[in-house]
């Protein structure tokens, strides 16, 4: 499409245009591309000043760009058009929503797959090689299943629902609408429920459930456990990334987004907008406060207020963490001054 159509269609969220100034520069763009990879007749972007070194030297045909007004300039100087945004990543993931389409297949139910008689199946649903939906299982309209996904009995999926292949849905997990769930992630699967006896474990059954609100997105071997009773809950719009562990009876709020690798103890609550980086870690019972962030591979031990920010493990406020940081890397030297110290003081 033409630069200005592009502009055209972004226009709720742009703030300003390089065809305000310069009307003549409307280049036809045909795809999305990585600022340092960009061929003519793409579009990129730049996020912030500390970037600026590419726009010297990309062959990108248009650009979106922050409020900056000396970047505007040098990529107008160059020949480039630009739009600009408070949130250029913002403007950028919906550019990219106009050029490219998921894959998705046309409604059929394989004839591989296995569907037991009291399933309900809704309107327009993609069933794939070798899925197996077991009895009771209730499936909206528009939802798409993907080979081998395994579907325990009793469980709903709201519609317009993506399951990637190979993932396994336990039972009575609700799934609610709108949901991804990546390949390999084990959604309802037994918490870890094991009472020590004289004799041994004694295994605690795990009869509650798990519950995915709207918008949830689940990634790649990110597993989610069922409690003992109860359940265990994800919030609305709230996104998992790859090889997350929620264990049995976890609370998470509202449009949460946990990074790679994060693991939650059981019966951890998580309020809304909070924010767990990779490899971070949190413990048995554990309260997080709304719009909380933990950075990454921090262990959270014990209850965090709302809005704070906490580092290390255990962790502590991410103000300590950079002082002591900055101490941490002195260490060898005020070792070396406190050895002279001492000995000037010794008799």
């Amino acid at each position: 499409m033409k630069f200005s159509e592009l502009a055209s269609k972004l226009g709720s969220e742009t703030i300003a245009c390089s065809l305000e100034k310069i009307n003549h520069l409307d280049p036809d763009i045909q795809g999305i591309a990585a600022i340092d990879e960009a061929i003519a007749g793409t579009l990129s972007y730049i996020e912030g000043a500390k970037f600026a070194s590419y726009l010297e030297t990309t062959n990108a045909s248009a650009l979106i760009l922050p409020m900056d007004e000396t970047l505007q300039n040098l990529a107008g100087e160059r020949g480039i058009g630009w739009l600009s945004g408070k949130e250029p990543r913002l403007l950028f993931a919906q550019a990219i929503a106009l050029f490219y389409r998921p894959f998705q297949p046309t409604a059929e139910i394989h004839r591989t797959s296995v569907v037991h008689r009291t399933a309900k199946v809704g309107k327009n649903v993609y069933l794939g090689a070798h899925v197996v939906v077991e009895a009771g299982v209730k499936i909206g309209d528009n939802v798409c299943i993907y080979p081998n996904v395994v579907i325990y009995p009793d469980v709903e999926i709201g519609e317009n629902t993506i399951l990637h292949a190979n993932c396994s849905i336990h039972e009575r997990s609700q799934i609610g609408k709108g949901c991804v769930i990546h390949s390999g992630a084990v959604i309802g699967g037994e918490g870890f429920g094991f009472v020590p006896t004289a004799d041994g474990w004694f295994k605690m059954e795990q009869s509650g459930k798990v519950v995915l609100e709207d918008g949830v997105e689940v990634g790649g071997n990110t597993t989610i456990d069922r409690p003992a009773v109860g359940e265990t809950r994800i919030g609305k719009n709230t996104k998992l990334d790859n090889l997350v562990q929620i264990a049995h009876g976890c609370k998470i709020g509202k449009n949460c987004a946990l990074a790679a690798q994060v693991g939650l103890a059981g019966g951890v609550k998580l309020g809304d907008n909070v924010i767990l980086a990779g490899q971070v870690g949190v413990a048995n019972q554990a309260k997080i406060g709304n719009g909380a962030i933990a950075t990454a591979q921090a262990g959270v031990h014990s209850d965090v207020a709302a809005g704070e920010i906490v580092s290390s493990s255990p962790a502590v406020s991410n103000k300590i963490y950079l002082k002591a940081s900055a101490i941490y890397k002195r260490l060898p030297e005020i070792y070396q001054s406190v050895k002279q110290m001492k000995k000037m003081l010794m008799p």
